[in-house]
């Protein structure tokens, strides 16, 4: 398919509108965003925050400015939102200022360097397709069609027409009572909950792996008194090693080439061989490396997946192709759940 007929890229459209732009954020999202911006040649007017950030900071040699202010200086201008968001009011509030700016959302990734422009794009034209080919439902194609071509344009409508809950894609996996559970990516515990909220809190066995050791001891903590419970302080690879990771907190502690040294295994080695019936995956871009480190779980139990497809630019084809190379019986859902950008967009494999 030709998911990109007639569409233009976000820096396509900065480059050539000839309007002033602001960018919107002033995190590693603006950063990312400000440093291909410069590549191409194109420079922002100006750096705006939310009001009750500015507090006449300066980012990268602009000094950040309420949306006000630029409504004051400039007749009209359009906006490049730089950051990500969950959170109702948030995004309620992006959403305002698009009734009255033009915003679009560059698209950068979490973790790696493809950035989803026009050359990623044709150059990854057949992986798309085959991937497409994949899907299993007409929703997850439209899903992926509408991710694509937001990555592609930055055009925020095309997240409006295909966000769904979450709570209804996990009855896809139809889990029920007896279900052994490899939480990958645990953090402190609130998958794990999510999980025993589809199943009644009943379940056969848990294993939960997260590497950053202060929220390893959030998880021992929620997961005291448990009965068939195991927990592992490593992230997940396709080695038993130790890497760096960045020393921020949270979910964003992720492999990283400055920062801690923590350790990371094989799944495989980890388990030794026990039965996983479902697993998540959501490990801040090492989805293809863990996927390597669990082959053999996957080819012996076909275990129920899903997967995080939004870290890296190539996440949403790559992660469908691997998984139907490790198991061609699998049928692929994708959804995307409520979330400015594209994040939490999620492959399920059943």
């Amino acid at each position: 398919m030709d998911f990109f007929n007639g569409l233009i890229t976000s820096w396509e459209y900065f480059g050539s509108s000839g309007r002033p732009f602001v960018l919107y954020g002033m995190g590693d999202g603006a950063d990312k965003v400000l440093d291909e911006l410069l590549r191409l040649g194109i420079k922002p007017y100006g750096v705006m925050a939310s009001d009750d950030f500015v507090r006449g900071q300066s980012f990268r040699g602009y000094t950040v400015k309420k949306l006000s202010d630029f409504e004051e200086e400039l007749s009209d201008f359009d906006i490049a939102l730089c950051f990500a968001s969950s959170l109702p009011e948030v995004t309620a509030h992006i959403r305002s200022i698009a009734e009255k700016h033009k915003v679009l959302v560059p698209s950068v990734p979490v973790f790696g360097n493809n950035i989803f422009n026009r050359e990623f794009a044709e150059a990854h034209q057949s992986e798309l397709d085959e991937a497409y080919s994949l899907l299993s439902d007409e929703l997850s194609r439209r899903v992926f069609e509408g991710v694509a071509k937001f990555e592609f344009s930055g055009e925020l409508s095309y997240l409006d027409e295909i966000t769904t809950s979450k709570s209804a894609a996990l009855g896809l996996l139809n889990l029920g009572e007896n279900e052994s559970y490899l939480d990958l990516g645990a953090y402190t515990g609130d998958t794990i909950e999510e999980f025993l909220g589809v199943t009644g809190g009943k379940y056969k066995s848990i294993t939960a792996l997260e590497p950053n050791i202060k929220s390893f001891g959030k998880l021992e903590a929620f997961c005291e008194g448990m009965e068939n419970v195991t927990l592992f302080n490593y992230g997940s690879y396709n080695r038993n090693t130790t890497l760096k990771f960045n020393t921020k907190s949270g979910r964003n502690c992720a492999i990283s080439e400055n920062g801690v040294e923590l350790k990371v295994a094989r799944v495989d080695s980890l388990l030794c061989g026990k039965r996983i019936t479902y697993a998540k995956l959501d490990v801040e871009g090492a989805e293809a490396e863990t996927l390597e480190g669990m082959e053999k779980t996957i080819a012996l139990f076909k275990p129920k997946l899903n997967v995080a497809a939004y870290h890296r630019g190539e996440d949403l084809f790559d992660l469908i192709l691997r998984l139907n190379r490790l198991n061609p019986e699998y049928r692929f859902y994708l959804r995307h759940h409520p979330y400015i950008p594209h994040w939490d967009t999620n492959i399920y494999a059943v």
